[in-house]
């Protein structure tokens, strides 16, 4: 008799331990820190970073024109898909100088519902250092990334373009040149005071002969294409456009975990389009003819939309 009651209780006793895990993922998939909170998109907090000690406003958006011309793309230094490096053109376009924020983010979601940015709560490991009006805001799939840019009257950037925003004209390996600094962008290769993603533009080092903000590191960013290994192949010679069709979407730039020798602006990376993850986030673009500008110089605009 006793030994049958014993092993009813172990059997419970393993039951419920195997049960756990289930339970944890059914909670983590009811709602997020960001769902479970109806006021974070009202009141961010500021940026959450070791160097960042007092309360700052949001940061203004701003366009930055890319001229019409050629650029070197690729390089053959890299991997198979950087490569063969040659020279392209592309037509003037605008492009964001900085990531999309939280602050910019949040007042989206306010204006249209969407979903708030963020992971179920099991992997919500950095959320609460990562909300920062000025942080650029992370856990958004290419999905979200396009409709917000479209709610902005812009589009993602091509991978073309973007490399050149980030690169400019001449080929070089990293947007300030062909010497690689170790510091030069939040890497996760020395402790430059980030533990996570910075506010945008706060790595002044980080920044484009455009003067386009965080394309080496901080966080990966969401463009346009679908990715495919041989696309620098058979590509056009003049405004090159995304494969057709694909798995999986191209990420460019590094990002604060990142670490290793493949850190170069031309290194390409892939995940599935509904991917979300605290290193991921995005800008946008705008093709020059659609708004009027000049491609010459830079733009610098305030959006603000109706609340």
């Amino acid at each position: 008799m006793l030994e049958t009651r014993f092993k009813v209780i172990f059997l419970f006793v393993v039951l419920l331990a195997a049960s756990l895990p289930l339970i944890a993922i059914l909670r983590g998939t009811i709602s997020t820190p960001f769902e479970a909170d109806p006021q974070h998109a009202e009141e961010m907090p500021a940026s959450s970073s070791a160097t960042s000690s007092v309360q700052e406003g949001p940061i203004e958006e701003e366009l930055v024109a890319i001229p019409a011309g050629p650029f070197v793309r690729g390089t053959n230094r890299g991997g198979f898909d950087e490569r063969p490096e040659r020279t392209i053109y592309l037509d003037g376009f605008l492009i964001d100088r900085y990531e999309v924020t939280n602050a910019q983010y949040a007042v989206f979601v306010k204006a249209t519902g969407h979903r708030k940015s963020g992971p179920p709560s099991r992997y919500a490991k950095n959320t609460a250092r990562m909300r920062g009006v000025n942080q650029p805001v992370v856990y958004v799939s290419w999905e979200d990334a396009k409709v917000y840019c479209e709610w902005r009257g812009r589009r993602l950037p091509t991978e073309a373009e973007w490399e050149k925003a980030m690169r400019g004209t001449d080929g070089r390996l990293w947007p300030w040149g062909n010497v690689e600094i170790q510091d030069g962008a939040n890497w996760a290769r020395v402790d430059d005071g980030f533990d996570v993603a910075a506010p945008v533009g706060r790595v002044r080092s980080d920044v484009s002969p455009y003067g386009v903000m965080d394309g080496a590191g901080n966080v990966m960013e969401w463009v346009e294409d679908w990715y495919q290994e041989n696309a620098y192949m058979g590509s056009l010679d003049r405004n090159p456009t995304s494969p057709e069709y694909g798995t999986y979407k191209v990420l460019r730039g590094a990002a604060y975990t990142s670490s290793g020798s493949d850190l170069r602006i031309t290194a390409r990376s892939k995940m599935m389009l509904d991917f979300r993850d605290e290193t991921i986030g995005f800008r946008c673009a705008k093709s020059s003819a659609e708004n009027g500008q000049s491609s010459e110089g830079m733009v610098s605009e305030n959006h603000r939309k109706s609340k």
